[in-house]
């Protein structure tokens, strides 16, 4: 039988996810990794992207949750994730994005002070990152 560890995941609007997992695995800011029973202790920066979680043996992850960065605290026994802000993966809307994405991008095509670029770039690249945890590839 699979060793389970204890799993939250909290945003500021809310804890999204507070139950045993098998495993998750995280979008940490050195590349992903793997949280289980037993796992060394550690704390961990989260970059944009997806935390999925499996439970028991199952090859696919029973939830998908988008992720703008955040951190992970883990233990033997838990793990904790802050994230900056979370959604269910299955709660975003592909059409919608695109749609955010091409007005940023006429936004940016339009701006003239370098410090509201920036800040569109960040937007832009956060809805990127949205759009490729829904489709599984890189947006462009």
């Amino acid at each position: 039988m699979t060793q389970n560890i204890a799993f939250e995941l909290v945003s500021p609007e809310d804890r999204l996810v507070s139950e045993p997992v098998s495993m998750a695995i995280l979008p940490g800011e050195e590349g992903e990794f793997g949280v289980g029973a037993n796992h060394s202790a550690l704390v961990a920066a989260l970059k944009p992207g997806v935390v999925e979680l499996y439970k028991n043996d199952e090859k696919e992850p029973f939830r998908k949750i988008f992720i703008a960065g955040g951190f992970a605290d883990v233990t033997g026994e838990s793990c904790t994730v802050l994230a900056e802000e979370a959604v269910n993966v299955d709660d975003l809307k592909q059409d919608s994005l695109e749609s955010t994405l091409k007005d940023l991008m006429e936004d940016i095509a339009h701006a003239t002070d370098e410090v509201e670029k920036k800040r569109l770039r960040r937007r832009v690249d956060m809805t990127k990152a949205r759009i490729s945890a829904l489709t599984g590839r890189l947006a462009l």
